[in-house]
């Protein structure tokens, strides 16, 4: 029987996390950065200063599948009642499910944190994250369009969001 579990992020995970979320830079446009990140800007994307801002890894049978956070959405006061969610699951296990759990268990942790609204941010060819955050909810409140260049065209994102 499969067990997936969450565990907060420690210094450990990070090579894990760099290999994971370097994937999707390099050979997606899930990612706008178009560059690979080393472990000390990995560090400081997920493993927030203010204790709200939460990151999990995601493990199946204990072993890393991905990872879940709740980041700070924009730095103005009058936001903090708003995260920003990303998930990022290892490319070979997509569609079993452990994004909707990721989902789940992220959106209770926001409440207990005190969150208000959660926003997703998407990169609309990414069709089936985009349907992963509308089945669990989530409504589509922008459109930027021709926001990102990468690999040779332009992108639009677009942003979703869920009261809690």
């Amino acid at each position: 029987m499969t067990t997936v579990t969450f565990e907060e992020v420690t210094e450990q995970h990070l090579p894990e996390i760099r290999e994971i979320y370097n994937y999707y830079v390099m050979n997606t446009t899930i990612s706008f950065h178009t560059e690979e990140l080393d472990i000390d800007q990995i560090k400081s994307s997920v493993m927030n200063k203010d204790t709200r801002y939460k990151t999990y890894v995601i493990l199946e049978n204990n072993q890393m599948m991905g990872y879940v956070l709740i980041t700070q959405y924009k730095s103005k006061q009058a936001y903090d009642i708003c995260g920003e969610v990303t998930i990022y699951l290892k490319p070979d296990i997509l569609g079993k499910g452990l994004g909707k759990q990721a989902l789940r268990f992220i959106e209770k942790i926001a409440k207990e944190q005190g969150f208000h609204t959660l926003i997703a941010t998407i990169c609309m060819e990414n069709t089936r994250s985009k349907s992963l955050f509308e089945r669990n909810g989530y409504e589509q409140c922008a459109l930027f369009k021709e926001i990102g260049y990468k690999f040779d065209r332009k992108l639009d994102i677009g942003s979703f969001q869920k009261i809690l």
